[in-house]
């Protein structure tokens, strides 16, 4: 136990005093001089590797009394090192067993991201990151507490420099240090170099930053901010989140409305709906209403949802877009023929679904997945269903990856990866109610089910033959 805490103090003294690891070993009072030696020897030479995955597991956050140097040793010996085995690690080895799959895991992203398969190749491509690692961090100003211009003021005098709105994807890939933009489509969303660690910081825990990706993610402290950006409801609509945990997309949607209307957020999970809720409080959102329903389950004729008008629906996929996922499913990069076709029924009918509600005007679906079956089969299948009464609308124009051209329309849709958007990898599709053309006689139009009409005024109609009836427009309350 003593070992570890004497080759932290070494370590931190070889790193802040860029002396000779050799010098200071040999100058303490250690018994066991070259297996201190060497010990301090292979963390530093890991010393960055370590950084990234410390940091990535989030240790320090989570461990808040483990200083630096000592984390950074302490993982060194058990990913790299020999091991904790009987009695080594002391009163360390419960802390370390805590985080020992998190830690496992955020070493095996980091190896997929270089490409490499062993631990020793991690040295090779040390200045020659994989595109996933430099994907910028994305941070939504959350204008339910504060506006972009108090935030880029607030870290301006930190010490960090603004370079104002980007251009072009160059201005992203260009960020380093303490710079940071804004982003070049989307409002409120700031962007810094990539690796940039904000979880300690006092506005992020204060609910005044969300921390996310610009497309979405699978992980707790990241979600979809350009699917909740196109979907676009103004202040006062009614929202319906489908699958809604963990929670950061239902908070942007909240900033859209400004806290006016109603959104109804539904997931089967009771511990991530709680989590949500923690994270929607901490936000400042006050007009949302969460439901442990599934929302297949959910009736679109019942009446607390005849007002909904806008669906967010973000659908379990197989997240073959996003390194993480990758690494924590099994199968998630590479999904099976038959998996895949059971995430794909299982969207299809979501989708279908969420078309059905009467009053329904505008649907985002969205994915993490590259999957074909998951984004534009599913997206064709269920326009084939509604023939006629839905269509997709073409977004974002200059978006470079457009959907992959498997029937007409496709291009409408958008898809993302860390080569051509520095993003994650995503699918997004925006659908819309097709109006009834003016031009088109009204009797032509589908009339409203008989219930919908006062009684008084269906006698009157049959009192006039060749009346029309109201069209489905006029019959929305």
């Amino acid at each position: 136990m003593a070992l570890y805490a004497t080759a932290a103090s070494v370590l931190a003294g070889v790193e802040s005093r860029r002396g000779s690891i050799k010098g200071l070993v040999y100058a303490s009072s250690f018994q066991n001089v070259k297996q201190l030696y060497a010990l301090v020897c292979e963390t530093q030479r890991y010393s960055s590797v370590l950084d990234a995955v410390i940091t990535s597991a989030g240790l320090l956050r989570a461990e808040k009394k483990l200083r630096p140097h000592l984390a950074k040793v302490l993982v060194y010996e058990l990913l790299l090192g020999k091991g904790f085995k009987g009695g080594s690690g002391g009163r360390w080895k419960p802390l370390l067993d805590r985080h020992q799959a998190r830690l496992k895991a955020e070493l095996a992203r980091l190896k997929v991201h270089r490409g490499v398969s062993k631990n020793e190749d991690l040295l090779q491509v040390e200045s020659k990151p994989g595109p996933a690692s430099q994907v910028p961090r994305f941070v939504r100003v959350n204008t339910l507490k504060t506006c972009c211009d108090d935030a880029v003021d607030y870290f301006k005098r930190q010490g960090f420099s603004y370079q104002g709105r980007a251009s072009s994807l160059e201005d992203l890939r260009a960020l380093k240090g303490k710079c940071f933009l804004l982003d070049p489509l989307l409002p409120e969303l700031l962007v810094f170099p990539a690796q940039t660690d904000l979880h300690d910081h006092p506005l992020y825990q204060a609910g005044h930053l969300i921390l996310q990706d610009k497309p979405r993610a699978c992980s707790a402290c990241q979600a979809s901010c350009l699917p909740a950006v196109l979907l676009a409801p103004p202040p006062g609509s009614h929202v319906i989140d489908a699958c809604a945990a963990p929670g950061n997309k239902t908070s942007h949607l909240a900033a859209l409305l400004k806290n006016q209307g109603k959104i109804f957020a539904f997931d089967l999970d009771a511990g991530r709906l709680a989590s949500m809720a923690t994270l929607l409080a901490r936000a400042g959102v006050s007009c949302c209403e969460l439901a442990e329903e599934d929302f297949l389950a959910i009736s679109p004729s019942d009446q607390r949802y005849r007002q909904v008008q806008y669906i967010l629906l973000d659908p379990s996929c197989s997240g073959s877009g996003m390194a993480t996922r990758r690494l924590e499913e099994p199968g998630a990069g590479t999904p099976s023929k038959a998996r895949l076709q059971a995430l794909a029924g299982f969207q299809r009918r979501a989708l279908c679904h969420a078309l059905t509600f009467p009053s329904l005007q505008r649907l985002v679906y969205s994915t993490c997945s590259l999957c074909q079956e998951e984004n534009e089969d599913v997206v064709r299948d269920a326009l084939q269903h509604n023939s006629g009464t839905f269509r997709l609308v073409p977004v974002l124009p200059s978006w470079p990856h457009r959907g992959l051209g498997t029937f007409p329309g496709a291009e409408c849709c958008l898809r993302a990866s860390p080569e051509t958007t520095l993003t994650g990898g995503f699918f997004v599709a925006v659908l819309e109610r097709v109006e009834v053309p003016s031009s088109v006689p009204r009797a032509e139009a589908p009339a409203p089910p008989p219930e919908a009409a006062p009684r008084r005024k269906r006698r009157r109609r049959a009192a006039a033959p060749g009346a029309p009836p109201r069209t489905e427009q006029e019959g929305k309350p």
